[in-house]
């Protein structure tokens, strides 16, 4: 009887692990198509279906889930327990990254369990990294497919980006069968009126031409090189500015003015949010919390969703001050800064500088934007400033420190350091023993010393100790990196990785460039397809 119990639980996790491999390998091929988005032909008429039973959905995983802890002592590391439903989530929402180039998909326990303990951080869960009950619950909430602000250390909003004007087209390229055309167009306009009320942002609906805003439902796996899961789960996601796609899943159940189903008004709004320049929001009753709230019949934005689009926009003229539900602390508000310069695109810019930075992400720099880069390739664009308060644009270098958890930048002459994302006291200082304007910095796990570029030259810096600072020829310790880099990195496969223009080297543990490199960064980094 035990060794038949024993051959069960054997088989069910053998078929659970088929199973989650095959999803993986499906959408890592989907993900390796061409970035375009195929909109479905546009549909006029309404037609009805059931109501989907979303807990039939889940009653898999949750047979599954239920099995295994019968078998297991309670609280124990989820390392064995749902890893292919918990690993998903985290990778897909950006807690979890598997290094580029890495022969294994595999996690280790530690890396898992630091990424859970992240993941209830954000959540306002009991941060133990252990997936337990509440753990579960929130990961099988239905929510918005964009990333989770995973380094978010306050409750403020999060930026990402902006229009560079304010009077905006919209087009809705197809329909929900779950309503009629008509209801589809109230839900969308309402939507963007949340906007309007409180900015100085006009939307116009057209039915021909390209939007600057783009609306359209797309079924499961068909359409879109983000493709959606089915009923439940990620119901919506959108691009950031100015890219303006807002793309619906038509496996919902699609509703409005009913607990029943997913109200369409307020999840365009929150897709809408993310399409003007908002990223999540810590808060759990704001419209830019990740995970869905479900239909409120008198909803209204919260204070952190009002503040953070003022902060982009600016005030609607003569909008009245109105009290809100919530009385937090909130950022002072200032005028909408004037754009510096153009967005960077991550397909075809040189990188001012690279991390694998708190939590184990890795942050690419370019003018006044950082963005993450994961296994599906570049998160979404953000102000420097929304993440590292107090650290300007257009940066040098950067190197963040396993050894003491502090991240470096360089610009002209000055030096800032973050302990995670806070400025330390007494920064910014001047560099006094190293020259100015470095090319670029990285921290080598072979001494603990931090390593920095200048033309053909490098400094090796002790951080916590007395370091000479004799410059030397790179060429002397690192066979065939060229001079004059953009940027480098060590990587979690302790190999160190160089980059300047398109292009980059990898180092292996002897310092020597690897054979078949110099590589292209926007196809392997970034994973941009570019096609004649």
């Amino acid at each position: 009887m035990i060794h038949h119990s024993l051959r069960r639980e054997t088989t069910l996790r053998h078929r659970w692990r088929q199973r989650a491999v095959l999803q993986w390998r499906s959408a890592s091929h989907l993900h390796q198509q061409q970035h375009l988005c195929i909109v479905p032909t546009r549909t006029f008429s309404a037609r009805t279906r059931k109501v989907p039973n979303h807990a039939q959905v889940q009653r898999s995983e949750d047979a599954l889930i239920r099995h295994r802890q019968a078998a297991t002592p309670h609280g124990l590391q989820y390392s064995t327990l749902g890893l292919p439903i918990v690993g998903e989530y985290l990778k897909t929402f950006g807690y979890l990254q598997k290094p580029l180039e890495s022969d294994s998909e595999d996690f280790s326990p530690e890396e898992v369990q630091e990424a859970t303990r992240v993941f209830q951080q954000s959540f306002n869960l009991p941060q133990t990294g252990l997936l337990d009950r509440s753990t579960l619950e929130m990961m099988r909430e239905p929510r918005c497919g964009l990333e989770d602000p995973f380094n978010q250390k306050t409750l403020r909003y999060l930026l990402l980006g902006r229009w560079r004007k304010k009077n905006l087209t919209y087009r809705i390229y197809n329909y929900t069968p779950d309503m009629t055309p008509d209801a589809v167009t109230t839900a969308i306009k309402s939507a963007f009126k949340y906007w309007s009320d409180v900015t100085p942002l006009t939307f116009k609906e057209i039915s021909y031409g390209r939007a600057d805003i783009r609306i359209s439902f797309h079924k499961r796996g068909v359409g879109c090189s983000r493709p959606f899961d089915g009923p439940g789960k990620v119901l919506a996601h959108a691009d950031i500015p100015e890219l303006g796609t807002v793309h619906f899943d038509q496996d919902e159940y699609w509703t409005e003015g009913s607990y029943v189903g997913m109200n369409l008004r307020i999840i365009a709004a929150h897709e809408l949010g993310h399409a003007l320049g908002l990223g999540h929001s810590r808060y759990t009753s704001a419209l830019m919390a990740p995970v869905y709230n479900g239909y409120r019949p008198n909803f209204r934005l919260h204070d952190d969703d009002i503040r953070g689009i003022q902060a982009l926009y600016g005030k609607r003229a003569q909008v009245e001050e109105e009290d809100t539900a919530f009385d937090t602390e909130v950022p002072v508000l200032v005028p909408a800064p004037t754009p510096t310069g153009p967005m960077p695109d991550p397909c075809s810019d040189n990188l001012d500088a690279i991390i694998l930075g708190p939590h184990k992400k890795t942050y690419a720099f370019k003018g006044d934007y950082v963005w993450t880069i994961t296994d599906f390739g570049t998160g979404p664009l953000m102000k420097i400033q929304s993440l590292w308060k107090g650290l300007p644009g257009n940066l040098d270098a950067a190197v963040h420190s396993p050894r003491t958890k502090r991240t470096y930048f360089f610009k002209g002459d000055k030096l800032w350091r973050y302990t995670d994302f806070k400025l330390n006291y007494g920064y910014p200082k001047l560099l006094s023993r190293v020259p100015a304007n470095l090319n670029a910095a990285l921290y080598w796990d072979g001494n603990q010393k931090i390593f920095l570029f200048k033309g053909e030259n490098y400094w090796q810096w002790d951080e916590l100790g007395w370091s000479n600072l004799a410059s030397k020829k790179i060429s002397s310790l690192f066979t065939g990196v060229p001079s004059q880099v953009d940027a480098a990195l060590t990587w979690k496969n302790s190999k160190i990785y160089f980059f300047k223009g398109d292009k980059y080297w990898r180092v292996n543990k002897q310092l020597r460039v690897e054979k078949g490199y110099p590589l292209s960064v926007s196809e392997r980094w970034m994973q941009c397809h570019h096609f004649d």
